[in-house]
């Protein structure tokens, strides 16, 4: 049944709209940020309000992540060390993920990679795209890492390949010389 137009303006007054009257300039209230509170949970257990922003840590790893990681890979076989270099071309944040694209040289043979870096678990999943690759991994594998691009490993796409170790550093810091720098004194043990 419709309501009829001589009766809107006593229903508006009736119920609580706040959007059609606006507060005076005097009744600003500042933001202020809400305290950790604890919750109680099922059962009787209580925890925290989780504050982590996941998706503000993608917007900084995609800006301050170095471009640039070498390292080396080892087969779980025992094969030769080979010497691996990384570049990230582009690190996008799309969410709480960081989608990574650039090259990667595995034993001097470079080839385009692809990857997914989850910002809230530091998780990874870097395609490399070649055929042949280096360092006699074969077309179809992954590296998959749950400590971003530090360490990971091989996922090999046979049963039959052992697959493999990556272990990678940011090159400004594996340049980074050995002793101190001015100004700062050494480390010493106390033995």
């Amino acid at each position: 049944m419709p309501v009829p137009l001589a009766a809107l303006p006593l229903l508006l007054a009736a119920s609580p709209v706040l959007a059609a009257s606006p507060l005076p300039a005097d009744g600003f209230v500042p933001f202020t940020s809400p305290e950790i509170q604890s919750i109680r949970q099922d059962g009787g257990t209580s925890g925290e309000v989780e504050t982590f922003d996941p998706i503000a840590r993608a917007r900084l790893i995609a800006e301050q992540m170095p471009r640039r990681w070498s390292g080396r890979y080892q087969s779980f076989s025992g094969g030769p060390v080979v010497p691996v270099q990384l570049r990230i071309d582009g690190a996008t944040p799309m969410g709480q993920m960081v989608d990574l694209r650039g090259a990667m040289a595995i034993g001097g043979v470079e080839s385009a990679v692809q990857g997914n870096l989850n910002a809230k678990s530091d998780q990874l999943d870097l395609l490399v795209l070649g055929d042949p690759l280096g360092g006699a991994l074969e077309p179809g594998g992954a590296f998959q890492s749950v400590q971003g691009l530090s360490l990971s490993g091989w996922r090999a796409p046979r049963l039959t390949t052992p697959g493999g170790r990556l272990q990678l550093i940011p090159e400004s810091t594996a340049a980074r010389p050995a002793g101190p720098a001015a100004g700062e004194s050494p480390v010493r043990g106390l033995w």
